[in-house]
């Protein structure tokens, strides 16, 4: 079977999803499972999300599939009809965005990869479905309270900079395969404590407390649904809101405002802010964090030498950066690129 791929370009179809004026539910959802035929199950809900006018970004891999997209609202029905008829998905928990604007995706993308969560794990003995213990809203704020209670942040350090849980851990890593044996050696000392893990949709902290019972952890606790599904239970069941500051999500949006603190710097200046931004200079384009008196300076741009890029004729900047590949790392330049490093909350 041909893979099957959108024809327009990226430019066209964010123009068109921002002149979209029917409202758009974004949502996450995750699922370990054995698939057997990762390229046939991806050419698969192409058709069929595609068809339901589905924008988003979906991992497959022989062990399950991670999504995150946004559902025109006619047709979120039909959506959860379709996930609900999948076997092995029927009943997934659709975790559905805290702050949402409907702008979050503008096309459908759906790739094979080795692993849904690169996690760099090649003990064959490791077992992804033995995990931690699912806490609720409730019981979280409860175990929370508890001096006995490590609470560990498992996302990456730009993620924790602009907002976390109230008196959890950073462990301090660009990617969530290096945090892993950290997160085991920090928490050597701990052994004996309840250890809470989280992330932002749960995919992440699911698998690291498998991971940590795997290597011999007894009390492993992990928030169910992350922090997406912590904060709707807050709202719904009117609990004391423990995460403090902004959600950082991997789309459009760049950040899901939960509380009106604001706990981290502009990467340029110091001065309170955290909203991210791409730099305005398309062969940079690094992810930092910039307030608004820098974003008028400087064009948008994490620097002067950017700055001066950005203000170039068009075709000039596009023959400057023919032939840069920008990948993942300009979500871990910031801080040794910028001379601002903001302190931790």
């Amino acid at each position: 079977m041909p893979v099957l791929h959108n024809r327009v370009s990226n430019k066209e179809l964010r123009q068109r999803m921002l002149a979209e004026t029917d409202p758009r539910i974004t949502i996450s959802f995750y699922c370990y499972h054995p698939i057997a035929q990762p390229q046939e199950l991806r050419n698969q809900l192409w058709t069929d999300l595609t068809a339901l006018q589905v924008f988003g970004r979906i991992y497959v891999a022989h062990e399950g599939i991670n999504a995150q997209i946004s559902v025109p609202s006619q047709n979120y029905q039909s959506f959860e009809a379709y996930i609900n008829g999948v076997d092995w998905l029927r009943g997934v928990r659709l975790n559905q965005a805290v702050d949402d604007d409907g702008k979050s995706f503008w096309v459908l993308s759906i790739k094979v990869r080795e692993k849904i969560v690169a996690d760099g794990i090649t003990d064959p003995s490791f077992d992804v479905t033995k995990t931690g213990k699912y806490l609720k809203a409730k019981e979280f704020n409860a175990l929370a309270s508890d001096p006995n209670t490590v609470v560990l942040d498992m996302r990456n350090h730009y993620e924790y900079e602009v907002g976390h849980f109230k008196n959890a851990i950073e462990v301090p890593s660009d990617t969530f395969r290096d945090q892993l044996p950290m997160a085991v050696n920090m928490m050597k000392e701990h052994q004996d404590k309840n250890i809470v893990m989280y992330c932002t949709g749960g995919i992440r902290c699911e698998k690291a407390s498998a991971y940590m019972l795997h290597h011999g952890f007894k009390n492993v606790f992990h928030i169910e649904g992350g922090i997406i599904n912590y904060v709707n239970q807050v709202k719904e069941q009117g609990l004391e809101q423990q995460f403090v500051g902004k959600n950082f999500v991997f789309d459009n949006r760049l950040g899901e405002r939960i509380t009106p603190e604001i706990i981290a710097r502009c990467h340029q200046c110091g001065a309170p802010a955290d909203t991210h931004v791409n730099c305005a200079n398309e062969a940079c384009h690094l992810l930092f964090i910039q307030c608004s008196k820098c974003a008028a300076q400087y064009d948008g741009c994490c620097s002067e030498t950017c700055c001066n890029v950005y203000r170039l004729p068009t075709d000039t900047q596009k023959l400057l950066r023919k032939g840069v590949v920008k990948d993942g790392n300009v979500f871990n330049k910031s801080r040794s690129r910028l001379s601002v490093k903001p302190p931790q909350a």
